[in-house]
């Protein structure tokens, strides 16, 4: 959560780059972080006057010293007294990230869904926000995903439509396609109109009828164009809908946190052009004799950029709920993931860069493993896997799925498969 006050002349949301690892065509918001950034106009930390925007202002105040409680408190006070939709956004927004902090995630989830609603929040935010950490590892963030993908007059059309955005470009000739669907169909809709009265007037015959196998004949044309046509345009539109939700499985892959060999978490995406995930999922007789197998491969794995990603099903069933923001304990703060300006900041040397690579080896451990287990299910159902069969993923530098299976895989083919981190095809990869 965002410490400063409202300056109302000034827009509620600052954005700050941060370096995508999923593919930029797959990237809901590729280079930038939503962040509730709101600006002080005073340095006092209370005021005399109750307003919207003073009691917003005390309940960050409040929130950054880890009084959880009473910052809950004054962004409920704020709602209450009249505030502009800047304000109201404000309120509702660090409401919900104070419900995540404490676990509440179906009061975080409709205070979300208000946002998304009628104040035309983007998405994008709740998926960079670092302080909603734990309420995405939540059910509740998952049916919000999925609501927000389908869109809709409770949620909003924002995330669908930065969604549509992206499957154009993937697809970008599928909305001419449905153009010409709609037109040819309803060109031969208003022939087969025309050509009925006709095909009854052959059937009828007498003096002047047209011939009724040439009349048969265009009707029939007319109505199978009309049928092939719908039924294209129907599979091209469930095309697109597989290919939305797709992207949604994309972009919630590359917030998925991972713990390094140095301790550091980062998500997912921080690792692109650094390495090549390799995601084994299933038992864990099965992962550990996997990775077991690829011990005698590690050298040359490791020049080719590889680092395991071991989900084991079932460990996430009692999942602990990592709460992030302020007023944690130390112990707390230096466990979650180093994202965001600071991580930014540092990446942006050569040397920084350099040490990445240098943690990025060859295991690495898995955060929030009831996330990454859903979305493994997940993926396993859009691929017609059996959820909870024992599979592979292995990824390109860039984000993208190179390729998956069933059971583990083949480390010598991996080996003979992917090229050297220093080699021209990785270059072209990145």
């Amino acid at each position: 959560m965002a410490m400063a006050a409202l300056a109302l002349q000034q827009h509620l949301f600052k954005f700050s780059k941060r370096n995508s690892w999923v593919p930029q065509r797959n990237c809901l918001k590729p280079i930038k972080i939503s962040k509730v950034r709101l600006i002080s106009c005073s340095s006092s930390e209370t005021t005399t006057t109750n307003t919207a925007e003073s009691c917003v202002n005390l309940g960050l105040s409040l929130f950054s010293k880890g009084r959880v409680k009473d910052a809950l408190s004054q962004f409920e006070t704020a709602l209450t007294l009249d505030p502009t939709p800047i304000e109201c956004q404000a309120a509702l927004y660090n409401k919900a990230c104070c419900h995540a902090y404490r676990g509440e995630g179906k009061k975080a989830a409709e205070c979300l869904r208000t946002c998304l609603r009628e104040y035309q929040l983007k998405f994008g935010t709740i998926l960079n926000d670092p302080d909603l950490a734990s309420f995405r590892a939540l059910p509740e963030f998952k049916e919000l995903q999925e609501e927000a993908r389908l869109g809709g007059e409770d949620i909003g059309y924002s995330f669908r439509r930065d969604l549509k955005l992206i499957s154009e470009v993937q697809a970008p000739f599928r909305g001419v396609r449905k153009f010409f669907y709609v037109a040819f169909a309803a060109a031969a809709g208003i022939s087969t109109f025309f050509t009925v009265p006709r095909l009854i007037r052959a059937i009828q015959g007498g003096d002047g009828a047209p011939d009724l196998l040439e009349t048969a004949g265009n009707g029939a044309i007319n109505i199978g164009g009309f049928a092939i046509l719908v039924a294209l345009f129907i599979w091209d539109s469930k095309k697109e809908e597989e290919q939305l939700a797709q992207i949604t499985r994309d972009e919630t892959l590359s917030r998925l946190p991972l713990r390094l060999s140095t301790s550091r978490i980062v998500e997912l995406m921080q690792l692109r052009d650094n390495a090549r995930p390799v995601i084994l999922a299933g038992k864990k007789e099965t992962v550990s004799l996997a990775i077991q197998r690829a011990e005698r491969f590690r050298m040359e794995l490791l020049k080719r950029g590889v680092i395991l990603v071991p989900v084991i099903f079932g460990e996430g069933k009692k999942p602990q709920i990592e709460k992030k923001g302020f007023g944690g304990s130390a112990k707390a703060s230096t466990s979650l993931p180093s994202i965001g300006d600071d991580f930014e900041s540092r990446a942006q040397s050569i040397s920084a860069k350099s040490r990445l690579k240098a943690e990025v080896r060859f295991k690495a451990e898995v955060v929030s493993p009831t996330e990454w287990e859903r979305w493994i299910r997940d993926q396993q159902k859009s691929e017609g896997v059996t959820p909870g069969e024992d599979v592979y993923i292995i990824l390109r530098l860039d984000g993208r799925v190179r390729r998956s299976g069933r059971g583990m895989p083949d480390w010598e083919q991996i080996v003979n498969e992917l090229p050297q981190m220093d080699a021209l095809l990785s270059k072209l990869e990145k």
